[in-house]
């Protein structure tokens, strides 16, 4: 394993050159790929934060009583989909109705809204089948006059979401598949500039993986370059978006471990598949 290892660092001094190139193709492959991540990234964050805003409004009859509504607040709070329910009454109804809608200040008058239960859902309850679902089941509630949840919203919502993730699931396989071809072709003119050192290494009894472990540690060591500067170019475009455009959000520590990682298994793979192919063709 030494000797492998020693073999793979000195194929970079052998071909500086062309180590650079390999390294370098790679990186921009991974690079874009890092891009199109960082963009469903942004997307997916964008979608959560609105499904954030997703609330069911209960409307209270007018002369309930505020025991009625003490034991419907524990109730709804026990709700496994619930993760928030607070009561808001006829004045803060007015208040925010005038805060939001400042246009039509003059319309509302005091007592003309009622009081209401306000419900936040937990996050993966939040499709439209489980809203509809617990709203019906505040209906049941005797007190309760009306319960709105903006049904329609929540649908389109449910839709982009579904949408957004086949089609980032996709793309994101399209330039994975892109990045390992490139990789493997990088690789591979690597494997043919040494076709001979190969054939006479074959010739003299070396085994297949005696043979293969050099390349297979340049391959991963390449990737795993490739990965780093790709992720360093992924941040320099994540900082210039951030000041130019508007304030994107990065891959967390985990994600950017796990895209250089990615590389190095790339490049490692793309690897073992130019020199195993080599081999069976001397």
């Amino acid at each position: 394993m030494r000797l492998a290892w020693r073999e793979a660092l000195l194929a970079f001094r052998r071909a500086p050159m062309l180590s650079a190139l390999s390294v370098t193709t790679i990186a921009f492959s991974l690079f874009a790929f890092g891009l199109f991540g960082l963009v469903a990234l942004n997307i997916r964050q964008a979608l959560a934060q609105v499904e954030e805003r997703v609330e069911i409004r209960a409307f209270i009859i007018d002369g309930t009583s505020i025991e009625a509504t003490t034991a419907a607040l524990g109730d709804l709070a026990a709700f496994p989909e619930v993760a928030s329910v607070r009561f808001v009454t006829p004045e803060e109804a007015l208040a925010r109705a005038r805060r939001e809608l400042g246009e039509f200040s003059d319309v509302f008058e005091a007592g003309i809204l009622p009081a209401s239960l306000d419900l936040r859902l937990k996050a993966g309850f939040r499709d439209p089948a489980t809203v509809r679902a617990v709203a019906e089941r505040i209906r049941t509630y005797e007190f309760i006059d009306d319960v709105r949840f903006g049904e329609e919203w929540v649908q389109k919502l449910h839709r982009i979401r579904n949408i957004a993730t086949f089609a980032g699931t996709a793309l994101g396989l399209a330039f994975a598949a892109v990045a390992v071809i490139i990789i493997g072709s990088t690789i591979r003119m690597a494997v043919l500039a040494r076709a001979r050192e190969i054939s006479i290494m074959r010739l003299v009894g070396a085994t297949d993986g005696f043979v293969r472990s050099p390349f297979l540690i340049e391959g991963a060591l390449k990737g795993l370059l490739g990965g780093l500067l790709a992720l360093f170019l992924t941040w320099a475009a994540s900082e210039i978006i951030g000041k130019v455009v508007f304030s994107a959000a990065f891959f967390d520590a985990r994600l950017a471990a796990t895209g250089v990682m990615a590389g190095a298994f790339i490049g490692l793979l793309g690897s073992a598949v130019s020199v195993g192919r080599h081999l069976r063709a001397v």
